[in-house]
């Protein structure tokens, strides 16, 4: 999903703009077999799924990039196969999960009751509400992601913010009229999107916001003609919540983050 949709918004040639990678992929029998992506944030994005070509294809696109590698992201397996190609065992990695990836089509979408009743709202963010998106950026990835707080991560996450509002993938959930959770598509396809970035300040946690905030972000996207989407989970009450609106598991994820 990442690396279809990157390629799609950022082409395939790079000049360090995000969402651009340099790709490398594996042939046989003249058709592409496996691909690897190392993108303009260092993240490796991996679709190998035979483990004789995975190795070589992970060397030969950090070879073909020469730039550092801040994270790999693909099939769980695929991952860990790959740290230990690139030899990044020894590498710290505050962030090493082994998600649950979960899929729904939008005609299954259980929208919460609140949505439908009109009690709560979903829409994109205004321009003088992105400081606060900002700030709830920062703690997602303090808490989910295990990044370090400070001024660095700050100014990521604003950018983070900016680039997911130009492209028109971020919704904001309202409680009479109050920003109360917020969701955004980390990946997005003309007729699939990949949730992710799902938060909810934890003093306004277990009142259905969160999945609310998703639900409202696929109708969004169902009323453009997308009919999927996938997401990865490792918290139990996300997992919960995300069943809750026809979500169904259906693997593993894996999202590895070098300190």
């Amino acid at each position: 999903m990442f690396l279809r949709s990157n390629a799609r918004a950022g082409g395939l040639e790079y000049q360090g703009k995000p969402l651009q990678a340099d790709y490398v992929a594996a042939f046989a029998g003249g058709r592409i077999v496996a691909v690897a992506a190392h993108c303009w944030n260092g993240m490796i994005l991996l679709q190998a799924p035979h483990p004789e070509q995975l190795a070589a294809l992970a060397r030969a696109t950090v070879a073909h990039s020469g730039r550092e590698v801040t994270g790999i992201s693909g099939p769980a397996d695929q991952v860990a196969a790959a740290r230990t190609a690139l030899g990044l065992d020894d590498r710290p990695a505050p962030k090493f999960g082994r998600e649950e990836l979960f899929a729904l089509s939008l005609a299954d979408l259980v929208v919460p009751a609140p949505l439908v009743d009109g009690r709560w709202t979903s829409r994109s963010p205004r321009h003088d509400e992105l400081d606060l998106v900002t700030g709830w950026r920062v703690d997602f990835m303090v808490e989910a992601l295990h990044r370090a707080a400070g001024a660095a991560l700050r100014d990521e996450a604003a950018a983070e913010v900016r680039l997911l509002h130009e492209l028109k993938l971020d919704w904001l959930l309202l409680d009479a009229g109050r920003p109360v959770a917020f969701s955004a598509f980390n990946a997005a396809l003309l007729d699939i999107v990949q949730v992710g970035g799902v938060w909810t300040p934890p003093e306004l946690r277990n009142r259905g916001y969160g999945r609310a905030a998703v639900a409202g972000s696929l109708l969004d996207a169902r009323s453009r003609g997308v009919t999927r989407a996938v997401l990865f989970a490792e918290r139990e009450d996300a997992k919960r919540a995300y069943v809750g609106i026809g979500f169904r598991a259906l693997g593993e994820y894996g999202l590895l983050l070098f300190s």
